[in-house]
């Protein structure tokens, strides 16, 4: 096994822990209970991920699927749930960076004349880490919740970087999807922080839990590789189907349109068009994403047509030309048959001339 293989996937799922723990610790300093804590066992799942990962693939990823990213989002979402259900009980001033700085230097000589009269260095660093825990302590709940809804997506795609890749996806590949999750994240983080930050939807408790479900339906699409990756196909009964050749040639692009029908623009467009019509919602920002989401869907299922259409052209012309195929992204089996023989009648008639031709200067002679 590769050191820097295997160094990469213990680091990025060490950050997983650690931020994961951190949203722990903030529930319970939240709610008060230390009985939260019992969430941190979901980070077992990751631990014995890694080493099964380990054990049998040496450290690298899977086709299609990252299984260390999905249980980062089980570790991490319900934290996230419970934070944003609980909201705003402390009050976050206009300038608060000034009080906790104020605070912290107060702190910090505190522990620093304490330090120096009782046992040294190592009571002053632990006096130090406590001031330092204290102050992270003061800031409020509405920073601490979108500070780890920020980080919690920076995470999935830095974390997505530096995992391992299996043999299936390339570095090419890999590169198409961190700029695609790279927008993505930035969708679902305006999502999240836009709605839920709307003071009637906050009034509302059924409509924050709606709203959160379609969040984390919509982060569901960062443990998938689908979108770079093409299925293939082979020559089997089942390929020769008009849905199966499509899938088979535009397997990419299809995903990335579902993603956004299914997973992403079209839950936040549906979303928003209630908040507007059912409940009368209105703002500029709203306004706008919801006009961005109608045209990213638009785009999509003009995309989706061109492909249709496209796919039927080329399936119609192969059809009159009499070429038989088990998938348009293959090698067609007619012109392949054709070009071999034509190979073979080429060398034959190289190896063994004519007769005609080879008896001519005999009769000359």
């Amino acid at each position: 096994m590769e050191l820097m293989v295997l160094l990469n996937a213990l680091v990025t799922r060490l950050l997983f822990v650690l931020h994961s723990l951190i949203g722990v610790w903030r529930v319970t300093a939240v709610k008060k209970e230390p009985k939260y804590w019992l969430l941190a066992l979901l980070n077992l799942l990751l631990c014995l991920e890694t080493g099964l990962t380990l054990k049998f693939k040496q450290g690298r990823g899977y086709k299609w699927f990252s299984p260390a990213i999905f249980l980062y989002l089980i570790c991490t979402v319900p934290s996230l749930w419970l934070l944003e259900i609980h909201h705003g009980t402390q009050y976050c001033g206009n300038e608060p960076g000034a009080v906790q700085v104020n605070i912290s230097n107060q702190d910090f000589n505190q522990s620093r004349d304490s330090g120096h009269g009782s046992e040294g260095t190592d009571h002053h660093i632990i006096q130090t880490a406590k001031v330092f825990v204290n102050q992270l302590s003061t800031i409020c709940e509405t920073v601490w919740t979108l500070a780890l809804h920020q980080t919690f997506l920076l995470l999935l795609v830095v974390g997505r970087w530096l995992l391992p890749i299996g043999v299936e996806i390339t570095r090419d590949q890999l590169s198409q999807l961190l700029l695609m999750f790279v927008g993505t994240a930035a969708d679902i983080l305006e999502f999240a922080s836009e709605t839920l930050d709307i003071e009637d939807v906050r009034k509302n408790y059924a409509l924050i839990n709606a709203i959160l479900a379609v969040w984390t339906w919509s982060m569901l699409q960062f443990p998938l590789d689908l979108a770079v990756q093409h299925i293939g196909c082979k020559p089997t009964a089942s390929t020769r189907r008009i849905p199966s050749l499509l899938l088979c040639r535009y397997s990419a692009e299809l995903w990335n349109i579902g993603v956004s029908l299914f997973i992403q623009d079209g839950p936040f467009f549906i979303v928003r068009s209630i908040l507007m019509g059912h409940f009368r919602i209105f703002n500029q920002m709203l306004v706008f994403f919801t006009a961005k989401n109608i045209l990213v869907v638009t785009l999509q299922l003009y995309r989706l047509a061109v492909i249709t259409l496209d796919f039927r052209a080329t399936i119609l012309q192969k059809s009159r030309k009499g070429e038989v195929s088990c998938c348009p992204c293959e090698p067609y089996k007619t012109s392949t048959h054709a070009t071999a023989e034509q190979d073979t009648k080429m060398k034959e008639f190289v190896a063994f001339p004519p007769k005609e031709e080879s008896q001519a200067p005999s009769e000359d002679k």
